[in-house]
């Protein structure tokens, strides 16, 4: 189990990402708490849909600025910015996923990390993990 400070960064870190997303509006944005799955690979998994491969773009970069803005990360690493499809930005501890819409449910993480507490986010709702 992960320390209470290292969770309250997750948390911290998870609601800013779901800013970002919402700056260029993500849509369908689903965050999955995965902390009290024993094999999880990260604290939280971030994920919505874009409708153009010019909004994943346009999103994933929202996301880099306000985490950087906000808590001075980058991601640990990225992938997916070439083929335009989905964009993974990995911080550790939570990990985003920007994805066109039938790339999405081609890969159906939702249904993977089934056990997982899973929130989705309305439109005008600011995500809050610290309530």
């Amino acid at each position: 189990m992960k320390s209470t400070l290292v969770q309250q960064d997750s948390d911290k870190l998870a609601d800013v990402v779901v800013r970002g997303m919402q700056e260029k509006k993500g849509l369908d944005i689903v965050v999955m708490n995965l902390k009290e799955l024993k094999n999880a690979v990260s604290d939280y998994f971030i994920i919505c849909s874009a409708s153009s491969d010019t909004q994943i773009d346009a999103i994933a970069r929202s996301v880099e600025e306000e985490v950087e803005k906000l808590t001075g990360q980058s991601p640990w690493q990225t992938e997916g910015r070439m083929n335009r499809e989905w964009v993974l930005l990995d911080y550790v501890d939570v990990v985003v996923h920007v994805f066109l819409r039938d790339r999405r449910q081609f890969y159906a993480l939702e249904e993977l990390w089934g056990d997982a507490e899973i929130q989705h986010i309305e439109e005008e709702t600011v995500f809050s993990s610290l309530k």
